[in-house]
Formats: structure tokens, C-alpha cells, sequence
């Protein structure tokens, strides 16, 4: 594989993002604007407040329930936030990186441009989730607005704690870690800050991608933008065209891509540092619809709408793997990324039309809108040519996921990576970006037989979700998980720091995930 050099788009092309950069301080001084973070209001430091104003303080969290106080004093603001008393540490981190947003948005109200977080009580772990809320929630996508004077001016989030202070100077003074970087050991909490702002930034760069317009984003300027991304930071790069997926017989994207008059590809991303702990590869695959029209079996009604968030799985794959390579984790990762988009051209397969796929299944289409697990087929059959200890594939697949669990958590299912998943859960139930598992038991694979084909593309509507797990699964002979981000990967309305639009759901989840791995020495996954 080679990297490869891109041209620049010349209209509309994305632009760096302005994003709060966020760091450790060890100079105790006044501030712009200052968040006091504690878990007592008895240790609310003196001579910042009045009597007067500690008593409406206490009011506040007493009476009102309040958690986050804030006084205005004129030329600058202050914050009292009280950590939440939860005896689940991610239900606590969650509610810090909440009252983090809500932070943010009042300062940029009054447009500043730095804040101070003051952990007074050595609580690191509440204070940089606070940071992370903030962080996250500081992002807009105003690309396309002419009239900007709502744009967000927090430059600066300055962390005072001497706990994190402390760790920071033992790991500097310490034998370096498994990071390439030599920057500590991975998952050391004195890292985070670090490995913060790469998450913010593989975020927010993955929020820009899920949403701009398809009259712009088209499956070869997505290849492009996902190539220039990574080209930085170590990562190699493969596109693959039409001619070439038609020399792998990769039918099931063809296929998909037959109504379009905008070519398919699939792009093949790799970060394989100088020293890595797994022998063999994780492969992460991505859907990448850049556009979903349901072709022949056109959507009704307003279900197009934002349908060119269906390749949040792509972004949130090519993202999180960007921010591994940041990061310099030492773990050898595949991102696997097909991508076309979905419409009923003229040229374009219909109901009853037989594909055949990358492995040479022939698959029946029953509905041109389940068109999703189509491309990820042939993505997963390609997958094995890596002999891979683990493939995960994130995917906007099916309405059913978000009928069923909502848009707080992805759908999730595993075939002989049971003990993978309970790691995944793990990792998402500590950045709340949750999954929830669901069976792929044989009885499902009855509504997938096709009287004509190997499989059909659609089973029955009862246990959709799985169905298409199921379908998916087929295509597999190694350790399997199938993530439906369905309904977290892009939102109606804001939610505090996810926002409104694109959340970039499953970036911090997968990067977490192997951070897991790399601190607990991939116990038995990477020798299989």
C-alpha cells in the first residue's frame, strides 16, 4: 500500500477548525474567567466570594438543586460546580462534561476567550471530563453561513490541579511507556490532556465530514478529504476506484452505485507503527452512503431529509483512526472504507435483481434501501485477506435500531468475539458513547433465503436490526462485531456537548477501545 497525494478542492474546501486548546497550567493566577471545580461547598476557597454570595451559592445547590453557579463580574465570569455525588464513575464523568457545555456556551455568550478550571480537591478525572464537555461543546459547523456573528470565541481551556500537575511530572521522570511518542504510558492519566485534544480534534473533524452536503462531499472528494486527513501522521493510504472494484468483483458497491452518476471507492487506510503489541491487524469498517436517496425503493416523506449522514460510520472509522495514529498508539489497525451513494438512476438495480458479491455469494435484492449492508459485505469479505484478530464495522443500517434502543446508544452484535465486546461496553459506558448487545441466534437466518440466490438483502421486518447483523455475518469467518449507529450518529436537535447535526459517535469509543487493549497487553486477542 502507498500513500497517495491529493489535489486541493478549490470550492468550499473544509478549513482547520478553531478549536479550544486545552492545558496544564502550574501557575496558581487570575484568570480571563475562572470554573471553581469541587465536590463540598465547604471548601469554596475564600476571598473569592462574599458571605452574601456564598450563602446564594448554597442556596443554589441546596434548594434550587443546581450544580453549576455562575457570578458575572463584568470584565470576567466565575463558575462554582459542584461534582455530582454518583457512585458510577461514567455517570459522574457524564454529568461533568455536561456542565462543561453549559459552561462553554455562557462564556462564549459573553465572548471570551479563555477560562481557567481550578480543581481544588484533587479531583483529575471529574475536572477533565469537564474539559471534554466544554471541548465538544464548543463545536459549529458554520461553513456555509454568510453572517457569523454567532461564531464561538473560546480559544484557551487552562487546567490548574496539582494532582494532575503531579502525575504529569512522574511520568516524565519515568521510564517512557508503549507509545512510539515516549510521552508515558498509555491510559496514564497525565496523558489525557494530550490525548484530549486529539479526541476533540478527530471529533470535530469527523462532525464536519458527516455534515456537509452531498453537492460537495461525493464519495471520491470524501476519499480525498479522509486521505489528506491522515497523510500527516503515519497513516498510508489506498483508493481504490470503479476499474478496480470491478477487477476485485466487489458487486455489492457496484451495485449500489449503479444509479449514480458519481463513481464508488473504497479506500484502504493502515497504521502500522515501527513497534506494535498485536500480531495480528484490527480491521474497523465503515458505511460510507454519502448520499441515500433508498434508490429504486425511493424513501417517502421527509426520511431523506439528512440522509447524508449515512456515512457516519466511514467518518467515525477513518476519525478514530486518525486520532490513534496522533496519539501513537502502538496497534496495527485496517480502516476498510466503501463509499458511494444510493439513487435511482437509470441504470439502477431494482427489486429482484441478483448480485454477486466479493466472495462470490449471490445476494437477492429485495429493497434497493438496504443498501448498506451491501457495500459492508463485500468490505467484510475483503477483510480476511488481513487475517484479522478483530473486525468491527460501524454503520447507520437500519430504522429498526433506533425504533428499538433510541438514539442514546448503538446496537450491537458479535460472532467469537464475546470477550471483545464486554471491552467495548466497557469503553462506552466510560465516554457514555453506549452499546447494547443483541443475539445473532440462527433462528433470524430464516428470513434471509432467497428461492433464487445464496441470500436476500431483506428479511423479515420483526428483529430488522438483527437481521441485517445476521446478513452481515455471512460474509465473516473471524472474530466479528457489528455496531448499528442508527440512532447516535446524527441528531434532530441539540444534545449538550453533542450538539445538533453530525455527533461523531464512535470515534472516542473506538479510540478508548484500544487504548483497553494496549493497558491490559492484549490478554489473549492478538494470538488467535
Amino acid at each position: 500500500m502507498k500513500s497517495v497525494t491529493f489535489a486541493v478542492q478549490k470550492r468550499f474546501k473544509i478549513k482547520e477548525k478553531m478549536l479550544p486548546t486545552i492545558s496544564l497550567t502550574d501557575k496558581e493566577q487570575q484568570i480571563d474567567n475562572l470554573i471553581i471545580i469541587l465536590s463540598r461547598l465547604s471548601r469554596i476557597p475564600g476571598g473569592l466570594f462574599s458571605s452574601g454570595e456564598k450563602a446564594y451559592i448554597r442556596k443554589q445547590f441546596e434548594q434550587e438543586k443546581k450544580e453549576l453557579v455562575s457570578f458575572n463580574r463584568i470584565d470576567y465570569q466565575i463558575y462554582v460546580y459542584i461534582v455530582r455525588e454518583e457512585k458510577e464513575k461514567p455517570k459522574r464523568w457524564e454529568a461533568c462534561r455536561k456542565a462543561g457545555a453549559k459552561a462553554a456556551q455562557g462564556l462564549n455568550e459573553q465572548k471570551a476567550g479563555r477560562v481557567a478550571l481550578f480543581d481544588i480537591e484533587g479531583l483529575p478525572e471529574e475536572t477533565l471530563a469537564f474539559a471534554e464537555g466544554m471541548a465538544l461543546g464548543h463545536y459549529q459547523f458554520l461553513k456555509y453561513k454568510t453572517d457569523r456573528k454567532g461564531q464561538n470565541t473560546l480559544k484557551e481551556i487552562e487546567i490548574y490541579s496539582r494532582t494532575l500537575e503531579e502525575m504529569q511530572h512522574s511520568v516524565s521522570t519515568s521510564s517512557p511507556g508503549p507509545s512510539p511518542q515516549g510521552e508515558g504510558s498509555i491510559g496514564h492519566p497525565a496523558s489525557s490532556v494530550r490525548f484530549l485534544n486529539i479526541l476533540v480534534d478527530a471529533v470535530s473533524r469527523c462532525r464536519d465530514l458527516i455534515n456537509e452536503p452531498n453537492s460537495w462531499l461525493t464519495a471520491s472528494i470524501f476519499a480525498q478529504e479522509v486521505g489528506k486527513m491522515v497523510a500527516d501522521c503515519g497513516v498510508s493510504v489506498e483508493i481504490m476506484n470503479k476499474k478496480k472494484l470491478e477487477a476485485l468483483k466487489m458487486g455489492g458497491i457496484l451495485g449500489v452505485n449503479q444509479g449514480s452518476h458519481e463513481p464508488p471507492t473504497f479506500t484502504v487506510l493502515e497504521w502500522k507503527p515501527e513497534k506494535y503489541l498485536n500480531d495480528k491487524p484490527f480491521v474497523f469498517i465503515g458505511k460510507g452512503v454519502v448520499y441515500d436517496t433508498g434508490g429504486m425503493n425511493l424513501k417517502t416523506g421527509n426520511f431523506m431529509l439528512n440522509m447524508k449522514d449515512d456515512m457516519s460510520g466511514a467518518a467515525a472509522v477513518a476519525c478514530a483512526l486518525y486520532a490513534v495514529a496522533k496519539a501513537g498508539l502502538p496497534v496495527h489497525i485496517v480502516g476498510l472504507l466503501p463509499a458511494t451513494d444510493n439513487r435511482p438512476g437509470e441504470k439502477g438495480i431494482v427489486s429482484g435483481d441478483i448480485l454477486r458479491m466479493h466472495n462470490g455469494m449471490t445476494v437477492e435484492v429485495t429493497d434497493t434501501d438496504a443498501e448498506g449492508r451491501l457495500l459492508l459485505a463485500d468490505a467484510l469479505s475483503y477483510a480476511k485477506k488481513y487475517d484479522p484478530a478483530l473486525v468491527i464495522d460501524l454503520a447507520t443500517l437500519t430504522g429498526a435500531a433506533v425504533r428499538a434502543i433510541g438514539n442514546f446508544a448503538a446496537a450491537a452484535m458479535q460472532s467469537k468475539a464475546v470477550r471483545e465486546l464486554d471491552i467495548l461496553k466497557k469503553s462506552g459506558n466510560e465516554m457514555y458513547e453506549r452499546v447494547i448487545d443483541f443475539p445473532l441466534w440462527e433462528e433470524y437466518d430464516e428470513s434471509l433465503k432467497s428461492d433464487l440466490a445464496d441470500l436476500k438483502n431483506l428479511g423479515a421486518p420483526e428483529g430488522g436490526l438483527i437481521i441485517a447483523g445476521k446478513f452481515l455475518e455471512k460474509f465473516t469467518d473471524y472474530p466479528f462485531i457489528h455496531l448499528d449507529i442508527a440512532g447516535p450518529a446524527f441528531l434532530e436537535k441539540a444534545d449538550s456537548y453533542r450538539g445538533q447535526g453530525g455527533t461523531g459517535f464512535g470515534v472516542r469509543l473506538l479510540f478508548d477501545f484500544i487504548v483497553n487493549f494496549v493497558k491490559n497487553g492484549f490478554n489473549g486477542t492478538n494470538n488467535r
